[in-house]
């Protein structure tokens, strides 16, 4: 890869790592210090319950969001060249992210509210769609690294479909049951890693030939 070419790369990753870190910033600053009436212990304690939504919904965001930045850190390591092809679906993803604070936000302020639900789930619906699109234009030749494997790009394809399938789940559950209907989203690492696990090369067994007598 010519000097150029790599310069590029790492402006375009460090460009993402920045804009996936202050993402992930913004979400504990939606979280509003509170002020109780009295500085009484259950007030205080009162005051910090009041809150737990806040807690929950930066924990989920925050596992959403870090789980998109460390697929999008495992994909690009495995480039070998630039792809200028690849800077506006890598835009519409950082786009996506860029704007998880306010959804959350929403979400976190109206927790049991369906509207602010399927409007937080369509958010992330979006960017696992996009992360997919992203990762199917990146892991193409000539462009990988040499001794990736089909079975290796076919892995982190079917597990780019995680967040869009948890957030659809999600989103349809908010019909009867929002609030708990996130759920799905706090399980997505173990879909990954089941995904990941049940997605393996298939061994072919040698044939043997019996030998002509």
């Amino acid at each position: 890869m010519s000097q150029g070419h790599d310069q590029q790369l790492e402006r375009l990753t460090f460009f993402s790592d920045a804009v996936f870190a202050i993402a992930i910033t913004l979400l504990v600053i939606e979280i509003h210090v509170p002020h109780p009436a009295d500085s009484s212990n259950e007030a205080w304690l009162i005051a910090l319950l009041n809150l737990t939504p806040h807690f929950v919904g930066f924990i989920l965001s925050f596992v959403v969001v870090g789980a998109l930045w460390a697929a999008h850190h495992r994909v690009f390591g495995l480039l070998r060249r630039y792809d200028p092809g690849i800077v506006w679906p890598n835009l519409f993803l950082l786009m996506a992210i860029a704007f998880m604070p306010f959804s959350s936000a929403l979400m976190s302020e109206h927790p049991t509210e369906r509207v602010p639900e399927w409007f937080y789930t369509g958010t992330l619906l979006v960017a696992g769609l996009l992360q997919y699109r992203l990762v199917k234009r990146v892991l193409r030749p000539p462009f990988i690294k040499e001794g990736v494997s089909d079975e290796m790009i076919l892995v982190l394809r079917r597990r780019a479909l995680a967040l869009p399938a948890m957030a659809l789940l999600s989103g349809i559950l908010a019909a009867w049951w929002p609030g708990p209907s996130n759920l799905p989203l706090m399980l997505m690492p173990l879909i990954v890693l089941l995904v990941t696990r049940m997605t393996k090369p298939v061994s072919v067994e040698p044939v043997s030939v019996p030998e002509a007598e």
